[in-house]
């Protein structure tokens, strides 16, 4: 059973921005690339640094402490299909965005 957290709207990025969205104890970073939001965890799955600040290229993040990049939409290190960082679906219905929340016990 997933949930859908609503995305306040002043944490709603504009085209090429980026926020940092703050939900249950979990940092999310929410990118919007070209119109289409993106939704992942705040934390490198490397050595945890922050990825909201890191440099975005198209749909790819780099992290600040080491480069490592993923790809937002699928989650996983480019060129790797082992090193992911967790991601989340944003459905957007009437004006307003929401993130996807799955539990880690139903997650595939």
């Amino acid at each position: 059973m997933s949930l859908r957290v609503l995305v306040p709207a002043a944490k709603l990025p504009q085209a090429g921005g980026r926020s940092l969205f703050e939900f249950d104890g979990k940092s999310i970073a929410l990118f919007n690339v070209e119109g289409d939001l993106f939704a992942i965890d705040d934390s490198c799955p490397h050595q945890g640094a922050s990825l909201c600040g890191g440099r975005l290229d198209g749909r790819v993040i780099q992290c600040c402490a080491h480069g490592l990049r993923f790809d937002l939409a699928s989650g996983y290190l480019l060129n790797s299909n082992t090193l992911k960082v967790v991601n989340y679906p944003v459905e957007v219905f009437d004006g307003h965005a929401f993130i996807v929340i799955v539990p880690e016990e139903s997650a595939p």
